[in-house]
């Protein structure tokens, strides 16, 4: 949260409510929707790393409004994750996990562990369909980021489909 909030900063001054209907309307239904609370503390804990800075505005007949503007450490900060490519191998994933255990506990079979995990993944790549076709067919982003999604999901399938082959007839 904290590096995509200094991204939104990055074009100018904003309350935490601002930040938190920024990413919303950027990002779409489909990403999981930000807890205001969330925005907070982690605007807290950017100020308080000299990333970024508050100033209160008063405003009339209601409470000050807090106002937070980007630091240099945190345009440095913000360039530096730019600069970083994503290596995220899939090698720690859970399901993966409980497929090769489940053999030596003998409280789930492979088969059906893979089974009920292929319907979750078309459960929700019905669900992204459904988001695909309704509220985020104008943004562009929203559209990517559930192509994107649906795009790993059919690659997961395949690799359930490949571990199925695999597995069948050792259970």
């Amino acid at each position: 949260m904290r590096l995509p909030l200094l991204a939104l900063l990055a074009r100018g001054a904003a309350h935490g409510y601002e930040l938190k209907l920024g990413l919303e309307q950027l990002l779409g239904s489909a990403y999981p929707q930000p807890n205001v609370g969330q925005i907070y503390v982690t605007l807290g804990r950017l100020e308080k790393s000299g990333m970024i800075e508050c100033e209160d505005v008063e405003q009339t007949g209601r409470p000050n409004k807090k106002v937070y503007h980007l630091t240099d450490s945190g345009r440095e900060a913000l360039r530096d994750w730019f600069e970083e490519t994503e290596d995220e191998p899939r090698v720690r994933d859970e399901f993966f996990m409980k497929l090769a255990l489940a053999p030596q506990t003998g409280l789930a079979g492979q088969i059906d562990l893979i089974n009920r995990q292929r319907r979750q993944y078309l459960n929700t790549m019905r669900q992204l369909s459904k988001l695909a076709a309704g509220e985020d067919r104008d943004n562009r982003i929203a559209r990517l980021l559930i192509e994107g999604a649906m795009l790993h999901l059919q690659a997961d399938l395949d690799w359930l489909e490949r571990c199925q082959e695999e597995l069948e007839g050792q259970e």
